[in-house]
């Protein structure tokens, strides 16, 4: 008897290995992803100015990162948690105008480094939804508790999307391999019909995108959990976040669409190893768990081209207390 309707088998031409460099944008799905990267040792970047839900501000980051365009002192504005620029998250906010601006421009500077070193870029689209600062007639990414009049509302057409996507894939990221994902979170704040349409104008963005532009391919993160797992028991309690479980089930379908044989073989034992550091022991005075932490640093030694620094720091740290 078949219970559920599980998504086909997913094979993307993009492949990630251990030597791969990783830029991700968009919503806070895509830094969840990003965090499963990291854990599997791989050099990533995510979302350096903060999460981006609509795809123009996650396009204007890339764009930003890329051409190093610094934020200029004029462009910030003062709101009840300091100054701010529309283009970065709130935890980007400082008390000075000075703090502020050297917050963001590092960021900028770091983030144009990483960018310009990637191979492979993910855009996770959170919303078609966006907001348009009055004054300025500017998307912004973040409206930072600003009276709603200071902004119009309204959708983004799927032309609109995709011809931003295809501009920055044909030009920008020309030379790199670009991902597109649609974030399964649901925002119900624009209620259950506007996010419907939200989403299906994001699919049909990314579907024509992947047509127009050979760089870029669609991972169905969305389908996967609306289709796939398709049960309330993988969103958390407040009904709009997948829970961990969810986003363990999508990480191995992405591992598995996008990682060389012989990555997945390295993940295993970079899995092992990290999980070990994290071992609490009964006994950590034990001959035991210091023959352990010596066969964990044999397992290091052995990948000498993955950073474990912080694992054979613990390692090393109990065998110096002897």
């Amino acid at each position: 008897m078949k219970l559920r309707t599980e998504i086909e088998s997913i094979r993307l031409q993009s492949k990630i290995d251990h030597k791969s460099h990783i830029f991700t944008v968009g919503s806070c799905f895509a830094e969840r992803i990003a965090s499963r990267l990291s854990s599997a040792k791989i050099l990533t970047t995510s979302n350096p100015f903060g999460v981006m839900f609509n795809p123009i501000s996650a396009i204007s980051t890339i764009d930003r990162a890329y051409n190093c365009q610094q934020v200029k002192i004029e462009e910030l504005n003062e709101g009840n948690e300091g100054f701010f620029h529309y283009d970065f998250h709130g935890s980007f906010s400082r008390p000075s105008k000075e703090e502020a601006l050297y917050e963001m421009n590092r960021a900028i500077a770091a983030s144009h480094l990483a960018l310009k070193a990637t191979d492979l870029v993910i855009i996770t689209l959170g919303t078609a939804w966006v907001f348009t600062h009055c004054a300025t007639d500017k998307i912004v990414a973040n409206c930072h508790k600003q009276p709603s009049s200071t902004f119009s509302r309204r959708m983004l057409s799927v032309e609109e999307i995709t011809n931003a996507i295809c501009e920055i894939a044909s030009n920008t990221l020309s030379d790199k391999r670009i991902i597109l994902t649609i974030s399964p979170i649901r925002h119900l704040a624009d209620g259950l019909v506007a996010n419907s349409l939200s989403k299906a104008t994001l699919r049909l963005a990314a579907q024509y995108a992947t047509e127009r532009c050979r760089n870029i391919e669609y991972f169905p993160s969305y389908e996967i959990l609306i289709d796939d797992l398709r049960d309330y028991r993988f969103y958390d309690e407040d009904m709009v976040h997948p829970t961990s479980l969810a986003v363990e089930y999508i990480w191995q379908k992405f591992k598995s669409a996008t990682f060389t044989s012989e990555a997945i073989a390295t993940t295993e034992k970079i899995d092992a190893i990290v999980a070990a550091a994290a071992h609490r022991p009964l006994h950590p005075e034990s001959e035991a768990y210091r023959q352990f932490c010596r066969k964990q640093l044999q397992a290091i030694d052995a990948l000498p081209e993955i950073n474990f620094e912080n694992e054979r720091e613990k390692f090393a740290a109990v065998l110096q207390n002897l």
